[in-house]
């Protein structure tokens, strides 16, 4: 009794130890050796599997600095990571506050219903149905023909627009569900309180309620802005040409060009730019937990 009162750290990581290790082996075993392994191919001049001849070089690295294309494409992915993370949290945001203190009993588990709605289906399904909505004579651009006393021609497909609009609709629930979260435990009573001080809804939601609930919004902003910069799916089926970014040239490298080394470096320095940023960013994210 006297050695756990005298070491109550160490004893408490002896009970925990059971249960951290499945978690700890299965990140070992699924990240962090792959991630090992993307690491060795980014520094090979070709892959082993092709039967070349093959050696240690810096040539990966150097590519994406010496090649203008690929530093565009990542400023142009980390645009579109800042743009969809806004129009998340602008549409999501606002969502989180109703379901959290305007909606009860079961409007509110109605509309949560149709929030995680987009987690029950592939992502595939999701962004061929846009692709229905979108295109020319699709369904967006019957129902307004249909309407409308004039004819109008509604065609976003393969553009910059439904690229974004594609990435929302999958990210925004993040948002939602985070920012629920911190919403959640705001007490009304701080709400109550300050409105009955005289101040306004808008002061009471810069003041009091945008505050409390900053840990969620951070939170659902890096799960959606990481993600999105490396994204290739949406990019590609939405935007056609138009949707070459950063993660659609890496998906090229693994799939069509079979250039491993080259995707693995491009890999890691998208990796680097994201935590450097996220590092530059973490005082903020400190002050909001």
């Amino acid at each position: 009794m006297a050695e756990v009162m005298a070491n109550p750290a160490g004893s408490g990581l002896r009970r925990a130890l059971p249960l951290l290790l499945p978690a700890y082996v299965w990140l070992i075993l699924a990240i962090f050796l792959p991630l090992s392994a993307m690491v060795f191919f980014s520094f090979m001049s070709d892959m082993p599997l092709s039967g070349g001849d093959w050696s240690f070089t810096l040539a990966n690295y150097q590519a994406f600095f010496s090649t203008g294309i690929y530093v565009r494409l990542l400023g142009s992915s980390l645009r579109l990571g800042l743009e969809v993370t806004f129009w998340c949290l602008l549409i999501g945001f606002p969502a989180a506050y109703a379901l959290a203190k305007v909606l009860k009993g079961r409007s509110r588990e109605a509309v949560f219903l149709l929030v995680i709605l987009p987690f029950w289906s592939n992502g595939l399904v999701r962004i061929f149905s846009w692709a229905m909505v979108l295109r020319e004579g699709g369904i967006l651009d019957t129902f307004l023909n249909a309407i409308l006393p004039f004819k109008i021609n509604i065609d976003l497909m393969y553009s910059y627009p439904a690229v974004i609009i594609g990435l929302v609709h999958s990210y925004v629930p993040y948002v939602v569900l985070t920012s629920y979260l911190s919403l959640q435990a705001i007490d009304d009573s701080l709400i109550e309180a300050a409105r009955s001080l005289g101040a306004s809804r808008w002061r009471v939601l810069r003041r009091v309620i945008l505050p409390l609930a900053l840990p969620g919004i951070v939170a659902g902003a890096v799960l959606i802005f990481v993600p999105v910069v490396g994204s290739f799916m949406e990019p590609r089926i939405l935007g056609g040409r138009t949707g070459t970014f950063y993660g659609t040239v890496i998906e090229d490298q693994f799939v069509a060009v079979f250039n491993w080394p080259l995707g693995a470096a491009l890999s890691f320095i998208l990796l680097a730019v994201v935590l450097a940023i996220l590092a530059t960013a973490s005082p903020i994210m400190r002050r909001a937990q």
